[in-house]
């Protein structure tokens, strides 16, 4: 019997077997039609079922209510960096609340567009999401951006902001489908694919109608929201297969019992994780608030990092993958995404102590 391999990368990341197995089996002929997905024409009858399908489970997943328009883009939530301020600044002043390594490229990236101010921020080095109390918004504020869920740093919000009138967006990419999210609370939510949706190439953006239509008039026609809720994601070819793979894992999500399912499932996996490197006396550490420790990406840091290398070698020998935590941050990084199973955990949670137990 082959060793069973657990990948805890970052992203691109797994995909649930079921969906990898069902992609395999349509490969080369999608449901009798002598076609592979990939062949297809976006334009289509076949494909047209596809995209229309993977747009109502997204929506009965996350109860998206109907003032809002899903868009399937390219580009990841890198360049919504930019097509958010294009599209919602309108001369006015935007607020971003920097909780990590992305929250922060998204407030330089905005800067390029127009005055952006910094509600809040925690480079002071505490690993949390600052308290709502404690923001400051501008005055003229066109609207707050959040990143739900820190990939580098681990962070993720326990809260939705209350904001009133003001929109709120989120950069969702590395929680989104982990849990239910009030979609009404938001006024825009974007999300890179390569976590939890499907392959990378996607990006999806969930926006609601009255924000669009504000974009400045130099914008680049393929950066204009309006634009592709008007041509329905289809203004340009869009990523079809990624679309086709994303809409599989919608009903993978479906028939484990939707959001509310897959969340206990993530809470379990976070909490037993979490819990043996809590509980190791040391050897390893995670230093972030526990109140905002991300369910989703979980960094740690080993006693001594002369170690490092050695952990990391072990690790892949006993089929435990990409642990090595991101250049910018260092230690270790296990990325436990839906995707993920109970077994990849438990399996971690045991080298972990088994390391500890020989080096500490």
């Amino acid at each position: 019997m082959s060793r069973r391999i657990f990948n805890f990368g970052a992203g691109p990341a797994l995909l649930p077997a079921p969906v990898m197995a069902r992609v395999q089996e349509e490969l080369r002929d999608w449901h009798g039609s002598g076609m592979s997905v990939m062949e297809m024409s976006h334009r289509g009858k076949e494909y047209q079922g596809i995209i229309q399908q993977a747009e109502q489970d997204l929506r009965d997943l996350l109860a998206i209510p109907d003032q809002y328009r899903v868009l399937f883009l390219q580009g990841g939530a890198s360049l919504q960096f930019a097509m958010v301020p294009l599209n919602l600044l309108a001369g006015r002043t935007a607020a971003y609340v920097e909780t990590g390594v992305w929250s922060r490229k998204a407030s330089q990236e905005a800067r390029r567009f127009g005055l952006v101010e910094i509600a809040a921020s925690n480079s002071d080095g505490a690993a949390e999401v600052p308290p709502q109390e404690q923001w400051r918004l501008p005055r003229d504020c066109a609207y707050l951006h959040i990143a739900g869920n820190e990939t580098i740093d681990g962070i993720e919000f326990d809260f939705v902001p209350e904001l009133g009138d003001i929109p709120l967006v989120s950069d969702a990419s590395s929680h989104l489908l982990s849990r239910p999210l009030p979609v009404e609370r938001f006024g825009l939510i974007y999300a890179g694919a390569q976590k939890n949706v499907g392959p990378a190439g996607l990006t999806l953006v969930i926006v609601r109608e009255d924000l669009l239509g504000r974009a400045d008039p130099h914008t680049p026609t393929m950066l204009d929201y309006a634009v592709h809720a008007r041509e329905h994601s289809m203004y340009n070819t869009p990523a079809t297969f990624a679309i086709y793979v994303a809409g599989l894992v919608f009903q993978w999500l479906k028939d484990l019992g939707g959001l509310t399912a897959m969340e206990k499932i993530n809470m379990a996996k976070a909490e037993r994780l979490y819990g043996a490197i809590d509980d190791s006396g040391g050897f390893y550490r995670n230093s972030v608030a526990p109140r905002n420790r991300s369910r989703m990406n979980v960094p740690f840091f080993l006693h001594d990092a002369a170690l490092d290398p050695l952990f990391l070698e072990e690790a892949q020998a006993a089929g435990l993958l990409q642990l090595k935590g991101h250049r910018l941050l260092g230690g270790m990084r296990a990325s436990i995404y839906n995707a993920m199973p109970l077994e990849g955990v438990e399996t971690l949670v045991a080298f972990l102590r088994d390391f500890a137990a020989r080096h500490g």
